[in-house]
């Protein structure tokens, strides 16, 4: 197509082909679906709603609520359809984007359709954050760093103490640091007082995963009011639809339940652990997330078992020193049971 910029001929698209399974452990979104009094409410609010009129042109109504909600200020909030769409305006606008490898695959998929130089750094043994390596990168021409903690693929949470060293650095350099916190319910974490307190460092959240709301699309991107006023312009007027807006301010109403499901998760993720520690073939490594990552001697022969047995998990084995890993997502308890029961079946090793 000579229509298109060339750069695009030949990109691949994101890694992920649908396949239906009776138990989903794939996607990392939550087992739990919205607890049925804030459904009801959320369908009493679109009963109400006008649907011929375009909703608030840059999400104002979410992020007066969401400010509210995180005391942070509004005009340092952008709130967009998913924070992939985020990522994307951050990948356009940066002069060049610095990565971890392996990473969540949307920064680089972002940053090669804006045409945006883009490295990756490999992370190193027992996942460790190249915390050097990425120091001195950043002494280069200003970028983005794009950094998910807690990790994803990986699980892994980076030390406190490096992730402040890359902040200075970014503010010394001019460096944009985004630590992509969409896990960080199931770790405890905030960084948000580190963005704060430093306009060089900014944060994204999703409400796809302890929100449970991965159907919804919406996520959101704290930063300095220059960082914010950036991206808001790549994001299209208009962009997050009404009926998203609305159930949004129905859960912020009500964000109880999240803790709830956090805790019933982190219980589910601690039991499955202790089990898969006894697998006689599989390692599993510790999370900070609502996953596992699972190192197996054959990533697409545990893959297909499990999927005949009618459980659906994540190859990762395509990564740079993920061989053999498969990602598994926390489900309900009786899911992580037939999960287990499968997973020691593919061994024939007997487990109670």
């Amino acid at each position: 197509m000579k229509a298109f910029k060339p750069h695009l001929q030949g990109l691949p698209s994101y890694p992920y082909k649908k396949v239906e399974a009776p138990i989903k452990l794939d996607q990392n979104e939550s087992p739990y679906d919205l607890p049925a009094e804030l459904k009801q409410r959320v369908l009493e609010r679109l009963q109400n709603l006008q649907f011929n009129r375009y909703p608030h042109l840059h999400a104002e109504d979410v992020r007066e609520r969401l400010s509210a909600h995180l005391g942070w200020p509004m005009e340092g909030l952008v709130v967009s359809p998913g924070s992939n769409l985020l990522i994307q305006a951050l990948a356009l606008a940066a002069g060049q984007v610095l990565d971890t490898a392996p990473s969540f695959p949307h920064y680089a998929l972002s940053a090669k359709l804006a045409d945006t130089p883009y490295r990756a750094i490999s992370l190193g043994p027992g996942f460790d954050l190249p915390t050097g390596a990425l120091l001195k990168a950043m002494e280069a021409e200003p970028g983005v760093l794009f950094l998910p903690n807690p990790h994803a693929p990986t699980a892994r949470l980076f030390a406190e103490e490096d992730l402040r060293l890359l902040a200075e650095k970014a503010a010394q350099t001019g460096w944009l640091l985004v630590l992509d916190e969409a896990y960080h319910q199931f770790s405890g974490t905030d960084y948000s007082p580190l963005a704060r307190a430093n306009p060089n460092v900014a944060i994204l959240r999703t409400f796809s995963k302890a929100w449970g709301l991965g159907g919804i699309r919406a996520g959101y991107l704290l930063a300095s009011p220059e960082v914010a006023s950036v991206v808001q312009n790549f994001v299209p007027p208009f962009g997050l639809p009404a009926h998203t807006a609305q159930i949004l301010l129905t859960v912020l109403e009500a964000p109880g339940y999240v803790q709830g499901i956090v805790q019933s998760l982190l219980a589910e993720r601690e039991k499955l652990f202790r089990a898969l520690q006894q697998h006689p073939t599989w390692q599993v490594y510790p999370s900070q997330t609502n996953f596992l990552l699972i190192r197996t001697p054959d990533a697409a022969a545990a893959y297909s078992g499990l999927l005949r047995q009618g459980i659906l998990v994540r190859r990762q084995d395509h990564y740079p020193g993920l061989e053999g890993c498969i990602r598994v997502s926390l489900g309900t308890p009786q899911e992580n049971q037939r999960f287990l029961q499968a997973a020691f079946a593919l061994t024939e090793v007997p487990h109670a």
